[in-house]
């Protein structure tokens, strides 16, 4: 199955929600809240993207620049549309938006233990980072 994907806008935001909240795993810490995503859509247009099938927004994905290196992160497709190469076309635009704005290195953040997630990853051509851990503090 083949989606549109596309930058994401604010009258995109519920559904969004609604798709990080049917796709969320254990592993996911960061609430979200509308007033977040509208804040990442301000601050930095284009980041984030969302899939479209059937009419509706079935799967989003953040891929930020820092201006040094991409991230790829909450990455997340409703559950009756997974296993149908959705989430590795929104990675591909991801890719795409990062290229364009001149990364050169991808890191994407995956739950430590989320198998299905990880097998995902290493299909779309990543590799764990066996040197670098993430050490995270709550502000």
């Amino acid at each position: 199955m083949s989606a549109d994907v596309r930058p994401a806008t604010a009258a995109d935001v519920e559904a969004v929600l609604t798709v990080w909240a049917e796709a969320r795993r254990g592993e996911a810490r960061t609430p979200d809240s509308a007033q977040a995503v509208e804040r990442l859509l301000e601050r930095d247009p284009g980041a984030l993207l969302v899939a479209e099938a059937d009419g509706r927004v079935v799967g989003a994905v953040i891929a930020g620049w820092d201006g040094w290196r991409g991230n790829i992160y909450r990455l997340g497709v409703l559950p009756e549309y997974q296993r149908r190469g959705i989430a590795g076309q929104l990675v591909e635009a991801g890719h795409e938006r990062l290229r364009g704005l001149g990364a050169r290195r991808v890191t994407a953040l995956v739950g430590g233990d989320e198998g299905v997630a990880h097998r995902l990853w290493r299909a779309l051509g990543y590799r764990r980072d066996e040197f670098v851990h993430r050490f995270v503090r709550n502000l």
